[in-house]
Parts: structure tokens; sequence; C-alpha cells
């Protein structure tokens, strides 16, 4: 490896959690997200302040491993964090989602002296982000961006990426591109280039105008000529030469995502049954949370949400499992468990945060209430990945054991 400016991170610590105290903090912090999610949403205000605090709680480093001074949290905890940040705000729970995935993707390829630096900086509160997915390219996993050989260890990184969530807010952002050489140009393996959020020739763009999501600030990144040195290059590709859950662990934490909508939705759709809504004449009561209809409507919603909240818990489980135990057959077991929860918590959140209205009634529809925010958040998140794909390896694993696909979509 080649020495670089980069090999020394910050001494300073943030906590190192317990998985009890995770979801302590987590359960303290989402209160306050709560209280501005609406506000933040409305006015597409960007939770800077409040990814700091979640940096300086300790809750972006649970799952740094223990041999490099971390929590090492297994992955049942951390989806549980993830479902309790995002019943609060779920723009700010999507930021950090790919900060843990890199985190992972460090723990799989990384060397011993990256391992030591890039650990080293998530303990010493610094964020990871996203530099991936590309607009306009055929599908999501054609990648255009490459990394050009400039001689004496580094490499030239040119490309445009779109859907960056969390490049905003990052002091490292994690590049996926083609490693080209001489002889393939454009067609080398792909790998990860980390390069700093101010590097020079990074310009980050917070041109996101999503319907929902809003202040995921899910911008365009352009990468113009950035060197970066072999210290700071992992690969990508052999993730998926051998069993694998590091799709499986990506999908579930946007299950949780989906999940906390879903929640967030319920609770909300019930508080303003019993405060505010009025009874329907036919039901012959004095209050709205009296009407059968209205009663049975969430009891239903309740019991879909649940199921959720369920096969949330078994995929995160699920998923530890196969990494204690890493197999073909367990790293396809985790992928279905996930493919699972991913296609109902999508129509779960969907159906909920639209049947609120039906609950709650007309007055729920007025734009100063905010409460179509779920709706919109629901609906943009679920559209990630489609869950259609999810439910045909699902069905094509019960007709003929077929297992999933080794990707890093499921």
């Amino acid at each position: 490896m080649t020495a670089a400016p980069v090999l020394d991170a910050e001494a300073t610590q943030v906590p190192v959690l317990s998985a009890e105290e995770a979801i302590e903090v987590a359960t303290a912090i989402v209160a306050d997200l709560a209280a501005g999610s609406s506000e933040r949403d409305r006015h597409r205000v960007l939770p800077e302040r409040e990814l700091d605090r979640l940096s300086a709680s300790g809750l972006l480093a649970i799952t740094v491993p223990a041999e490099h001074g971390g929590a090492d949290l297994p992955t049942e905890v951390l989806v549980e964090v993830f479902r309790i940040l995002a019943t609060g705000d779920p723009s700010v729970a999507q930021v950090p989602h790919s900060h843990f995935v890199y985190v992972n993707a460090m723990r799989y390829q990384g060397t011993p002296e990256q391992q030591r630096f890039f650990f080293g900086e998530v303990l010493a509160g610094k964020r990871f982000g996203n530099a991936q997915s590309e607009v306009g390219t055929r599908h999501v996993r054609d990648i255009r961006t490459s990394l050009a050989p400039a001689g004496q260890g580094r490499w030239i990184l040119n490309g445009t990426k779109g859907y960056s969530t969390g490049a905003l807010f990052a002091h490292w952002i994690p590049v996926l591109a083609h490693q080209d050489t001489l002889a393939a140009p454009g067609a080398g393996p792909l790998h990860v280039a980390w390069v700093e959020r101010t590097a020079p020739g990074v310009t980050v763009t917070d041109d996101w105008n999503g319907m929902g999501q809003r202040t995921t600030a899910s911008g365009t990144v352009d990468l113009v000529d950035v060197v970066v040195d072999d210290a700071c290059i992992t690969p990508y590709h052999l993730t998926f030469e051998g069993p694998q859950t590091y799709g499986a662990f990506a999908q579930v934490l946007h299950a949780a995502l989906d999940v906390g909508i879903a929640r967030a939705a319920l609770r909300d759709a019930a508080d303003f049954v019993r405060t505010t809504s009025r009874p329907y004449p036919d039901a012959g009561v004095d209050r709205a949370a009296d009407d059968p209809l209205v009663v049975q409507a969430l009891g239903q919603m309740e019991i879909d949400v649940r199921a959720a909240e369920a096969l949330l818990r078994e995929a995160g489980r699920t998923v530890d499992a196969a990494d204690d135990d890493l197999s073909a057959s367990t790293a396809a077991t985790a992928s279905l468990a996930v493919a699972a929860v991913r296609a109902h918590s999508a129509k779960v959140a969907v159906d909920v945060s639209s049947r609120l209205f039906e609950v709650a009634g007309t007055r729920s529809a007025l734009d100063s209430l905010n409460l179509n925010r779920h709706w919109r958040n629901a609906r943009t998140h679920t559209l990630h990945d489609p869950a259609a794909w999810k439910v045909q390896h699902l069905g094509r694993y019960v007709v003929d054991g077929t297992p999933p696909p080794n990707h890093g979509q499921l």
C-alpha cells in the first residue's frame, strides 16, 4: 500500500454503546426528531444539526468491529435503531443508511491498514456518504464512473452520480467505479474509491426534489479529475464472488425505514381520530374513536404493521445467523427473509399512510397539517427497489427451490 496522508485517524472517540444503550439513545433522540419532522419536510430544512447529534451520540459507530474498538452490535439491533429513528423522521433515518453499508463494505474488503484508519474515522464521529447510482444508464447496476491509472500508486476518478443520499453531510464519500487498466479502459472490475467530501474536483449539489423523503439531500455528486491514492481504494466485485450478506444487510435497513414510516402513520392516524375527528352520524356515537368501522380499520392496520415489525425482527436475526455461519445456504436464507420483509413492508407503508385519511376524515387532508408527508415518504422510499422482484425471487424459491441471485439488491 502506498503511504498517504490519510492514514492517521483522529483520537477523539464517540461513546461505544451496548445494545441496550443504543436502543435507549435512539428512543431519546426520536422524540426530538418527531417534533421537528413536519416543519423540516414542509420547508425542506436539511437536518445537519440532527445528524451531528446522531454522530455525537455514538449511534453511527455501533457496527465498528470489536477488534477496532467498536461495539460490533448485531444487525438485529441496528435494524431496531433504524426503525425507531424512522418513526420520528424517516429522512433523517435514511441519510446514514449508506454510512452503515460502507462500514460493512470496509469490513468485507478493507485491508488491515484501511480498516484501522476508516473505522477510526467512524469512532471519531466521521460520516460516510454514498456515490453509487448513476442517472441515465441502462439500469441500476450499470456503472460508468472510472478510475484511470495515473502512475506512482495514484488514480484519476471521473464520473457523475445521482441519488447520492448522505453525500452532502459526509466527511468521506465512497464512490463506486470501474478501476481501469490500459488493456481494458472503462471495463475494469468495480472498486470503491474513498474520497474526502472536500477533495479537489468533488462537487456535491443539493438538487434532490422528490415529493417525499424531502430532506435526505439525495442529490448529485460530480467527480472531475479527482486524485485517489491506492490507500483509499477497496475492491467491490470480490464481495459477490462467494456467499455474502452484504446485499441483505443493506436491504433490511431499507425495510426498517418502511416499517418505521408505517408505524408513524398509524400513530398519527390514531391520535387524530382520538383528538380531532368528528363521528359519522350513522355510527350513533359521540366520538369518532367509538365508531366501529373506524376501530375495525385501525385494528386491521395495527395487525399489518405488527406483521411487518415481526418480519423485520426475523430478517435481522437471519442476517446475523448467516454472518455467524456463512455459506451459500445461509446467505440465501438471509436474502429470502429480507425479501419477504421488504415486499411486505413496502405494501404496508403505502397502505397505512393512505388509509390514515380514510379513518381520520376530511380535515386530515388539510395541507396545513402535513399528514400527507407519511404517504409521500412511503411512496418515495418504497420505489428504491421494486417489491415485485422480491416476490418473484420468493416464488421461484417456493416452486423450484431456486436460490436468490447473489447481488447487492437482495
